[in-house]
């Protein structure tokens, strides 16, 4: 990126690049659901509620969803993760994963979304993660509710939250 020089015509000058936050960088990610019940589709939600992307019938086995958002990272504050599937205030940012009905299966008997939290990730995960080719964060959790059904809402993530991987 280059420096924004004086400005011929007015006389103004223009902010320079260190006046400015850096450029939001991009972040993988993968969100993986951990042994959901057999025959129920998931998928991520975009900003719509009928966007949904990644699509997939559960067989039992894990599933994985990868995506890349957008994350602000000023000099102070907490990190603004940004994009098309980011819901919720800056403050509390988190991914929806879409269960049955909202997942775009229509005879499902389930209608369920789960809210997967990005605001725990924090300031050195996202520098690891910028600093390690191939690298992306990856978030676990289990894909069945205490009631046996499918996971929703706020979900708690295993092995300690957001973690590296290759």
């Amino acid at each position: 990126m280059e420096r924004k020089r004086a400005g011929a015509r007015t006389g103004k000058s223009e902010a320079t690049t260190s006046d400015r936050s850096p450029e939001p960088l991009q972040l993988s990610l993968r969100v993986t659901i951990v042994r959901p019940p057999a025959g129920v589709q998931f998928c991520i939600q975009g900003r719509n509620r009928d966007e949904l992307v990644g699509r997939a019938v559960s067989a039992g086995d894990d599933l994985s969803f990868d995506l890349d958002i957008r994350v602000a990272h000023g000099k102070s504050g907490p990190p603004r993760f940004l994009g098309p599937f980011t819901h919720g205030t800056p403050e509390e940012r988190f991914l929806y994963v879409c269960v049955g009905t909202l997942a775009g299966q229509p005879d499902s008997c389930w209608t369920r979304r789960a809210k997967v939290p990005l605001s725990v990730i924090t300031r050195k995960l996202i520098e690891q993660a910028r600093r390690t080719v191939a690298a992306r964060l990856e978030a676990r959790l289990w894909g069945a509710a205490k009631d046996g059904g499918p996971v929703c809402a706020s979900v708690t993530l295993l092995d300690g939250g957001w973690r590296l991987i290759r």
